[in-house]
C-alpha cells in the first residue's frame, strides 16, 4: 500500500493555474514519517478521468484526488468516480443539509430568506450526490463537503479548502500509518566523476543493503556550484546509516572529491 495524488483539471493542464497540490500531499505526508509513491495529472475529459479511477480503484493505494467536484459542466469528478466503481450518484442527506446551511448563511447575510427550491440552489444541492456508500470530508472553508470511497479521498481543487480536508482525512483515517518505521536520507556531492563511473557502486549497495534506496541526481552547475553528482541512499534508518557508511568508503578507496550535502 501507497498514497498516490490524482491532480483533474484542464486549468493545470494548459497552464492557465499552476499546481500547488502535489508539494503540499509531500509535505503532509512527510510530517506524519509517510511519502508519495506517485502521482497523475488528467484534464476534464470524462473517459480518460474514468480510465484513471477504474485503474487506481483497483489497486492497493490510497489515493487523493483534488478537483471536478463541483457541479459545473466540466465537473466530473463525482460522476466518474461513481461510475468506475458501478454504483449509482446518491443524494447525502448530511451533505445536502451541510449545503442548506451555507445557502441558509449567504441568503440571510443578503438580507433575504433562503429559497432551496431556487434552480441555482437546486444545482448547488448535486454537490452532495456521491458514490453510493460514501462518507464525508469535512469542508471547513464553507461546508459543502468532499468525499471518500474504496480507499479515495475526493476533494476540491481549491488549496484553501482542500489542504485542510487533505490534512483530516489523513489524521482521522491514517493515524495509525504515522511514523511506523524511522526513515532518513543521506547524500553528498561528488565532484569529477561520471554519472556512469558511479553506477556499479550503487548497484552494489542497491543489492547488499535492504531497505534502502539509492539516487543520484546530477547537475551540470551554475555560477555558484562547479558540476556534480547528488550521490545518497534513503529508506529506513539502519539500512541507510549502513549504505551510507559503505558508499562514502567506496568513495574514499577511488580517492573521490566530495563533501556532505
Amino acid at each position: 500500500m501507497g498514497f498516490g495524488l490524482i491532480v483533474v483539471g484542464d486549468e493545470i493542464l494548459s497552464g492557465k493555474r499552476q499546481d500547488k497540490h502535489f508539494s503540499k500531499m509531500v509535505e503532509l505526508l512527510d510530517e506524519r514519517g509517510l511519502q508519495l509513491s506517485w502521482a497523475e495529472f488528467v484534464g476534464d475529459d470524462p473517459a480518460r478521468l474514468g480510465a484513471t479511477l477504474r485503474r487506481s480503484f483497483a489497486g492497493p493505494d490510497i489515493v487523493f484526488s483534488c478537483g471536478g467536484i463541483g457541479a459545473t459542466p466540466d465537473d466530473h469528478t463525482r460522476q466518474c468516480a461513481a461510475s468506475a466503481l458501478g454504483l449509482p450518484l446518491v443524494l447525502h442527506p448530511e451533505g445536502r443539509l451541510n449545503i442548506e446551511q451555507r445557502i441558509r448563511e449567504t441568503a440571510l447575510e443578503a438580507g433575504h430568506e433562503p429559497d432551496f427550491d431556487a434552480p441555482d440552489n437546486l444545482q448547488r444541492f448535486k454537490m452532495a450526490e456521491f458514490p453510493q456508500g460514501a462518507t464525508l470530508i469535512p469542508n471547513p472553508y464553507n461546508r459543502i463537503a468532499g468525499f471518500s470511497v474504496a480507499l479515495h479521498h475526493f476533494v476540491p481543487g481549491f488549496p484553501v479548502m482542500a489542504w485542510p480536508m487533505m490534512a483530516w482525512v489523513l489524521d482521522h483515517c491514517y493515524a495509525d500509518l504515522f511514523h511506523r518505521e524511522p526513515r532518513a536520507e543521506r547524500a553528498v556531492l561528488v565532484y569529477g566523476q561520471a554519472e556512469a563511473a558511479l553506477t556499479p557502486l550503487m548497484e552494489r549497495l542497491q543489492h547488499e543493503f535492504a531497505g534502502a534506496r539509492v539516487f543520484s541526481l546530477p547537475s551540470v552547475g551554475d555560477a555558484q556550484t562547479r558540476r556534480h553528482i547528488e550521490l545518497g541512499v534513503k529508506g529506513s534508518l539502519e539500512a541507510v546509516e549502513s549504505a551510507f557508511a559503505a558508499m562514502c568508503a567506496e568513495l574514499d578507496r577511488i580517492g573521490a572529491e566530495y563533501r556532505l550535502c
